[in-house]
């Protein structure tokens, strides 16, 4: 069974084999660090169990964590997941590291063409894609109070769960009036 802590090991593993540059890896473990504040015992004795357990887990993070932005929140979760998918392909049999193509896992650079700009200019619709995938999703603008704005953007077929999982983290940040 595959541990947590063994994905800090594994992350100096992959730096000392240059497969993280020093940045990416402090970047690793910070988010380590910051989820790891709220696994339970089975979690950090089972990698899986993160995996499985990682919107639940999110949820947790960010109830403790209201000072840090949901942006940052979802980069630390995003991270974490990374590292996992790592280790699970090169961290178990470290014979493999060889055949890691770092270069490969890096999104590639996107030039602005002159449509990107004219995008910017119209406006938003309902109905947009995901910056992410081909994923259609449903954007909501809401003015909440005089100069606060807020976008709520998700996927065209979100689920009852995923639902409840958004209003649970918005309920956890909730300041006091």
């Amino acid at each position: 069974m595959n541990k947590y802590l063994d994905l800090y090991d594994f992350i100096d593993f992959a730096k000392g084999n240059r497969k993280y540059p020093e940045n990416t890896a402090n970047g690793l473990k910070s988010a380590l660090k910051i989820f790891e504040k709220e696994l339970n015992i089975d979690e950090l004795a089972s990698i899986d169990l993160i995996e499985d357990n990682i919107e639940e887990i999110f949820v947790s993070v960010v109830g403790k964590n209201k000072d840090k932005s949901i942006g940052s929140l979802n980069t630390y979760k995003a991270r974490i997941l990374k590292v996992i998918k790592d280790y699970q392909r090169y961290g178990v049999n470290p014979s493999k590291i060889q055949g890691w193509d770092a270069k490969a896992n890096r999104p590639a650079e996107r030039k602005t063409t002159k449509e990107d700009k004219s995008d910017k200019n119209q406006d938003n619709s309902q109905t947009a894609l995901s910056d992410y995938t081909n994923t259609p999703v449903h954007k909501i603008e809401l003015a909440l109070r005089d100069n606060i704005k807020s976008t709520i953007i998700v996927p065209k077929d979100i689920t009852a769960k995923e639902v409840k999982m958004l209003k649970n983290m918005l309920d956890s940040m909730v300041a006091d009036e």
